[in-house]
């Protein structure tokens, strides 16, 4: 399985990275819109973990991105903020599977990234 993380703060997706390595998961890392808007461009994952407040860049923009050129890939937004804790999330983002704090257990994590990011 390949995973892509978005996420501004490199210190906590490393931590997520090294987790999902060590569970078998090919990892690749962007800091912002523009980093991973390209690496969609060339390249498909099987899901995306995605921080909903980017210091560079628009996480709506990435996911809408996502859901058109790779219909297919879930994603799971982290954020740090109590915005969108009513779940409307799931309403303005086709493609989100999950919503969560960024201090997720990197196990717990894991776990999610295992169950939606396994193709049926």
């Amino acid at each position: 399985m390949r995973v892509l993380i978005i996420e501004s703060n490199s210190a906590l997706s490393d931590v997520w990275r090294r987790h999902l390595e060590r569970q078998g998961v090919e990892v690749e890392c962007a800091v912002g819109q523009e980093d991973a808007i390209q690496f969609l461009q060339d390249k498909s994952v099987d899901l995306i973990v995605l921080n909903l407040v980017l210091e560079a860049g628009s996480a709506f923009a990435v996911a809408d991105y996502a859901n058109y050129r790779h219909p297919d890939i879930p994603v799971i937004f982290v954020t740090n903020s109590s915005f969108f804790s009513d779940g409307s999330i799931f309403q303005h983002m086709a493609n989100a599977r999950a919503f969560v704090a960024s201090e997720v257990d990197p196990e717990d994590l894991a776990a999610m990234v295992e169950h939606y990011g396994r193709t049926p």
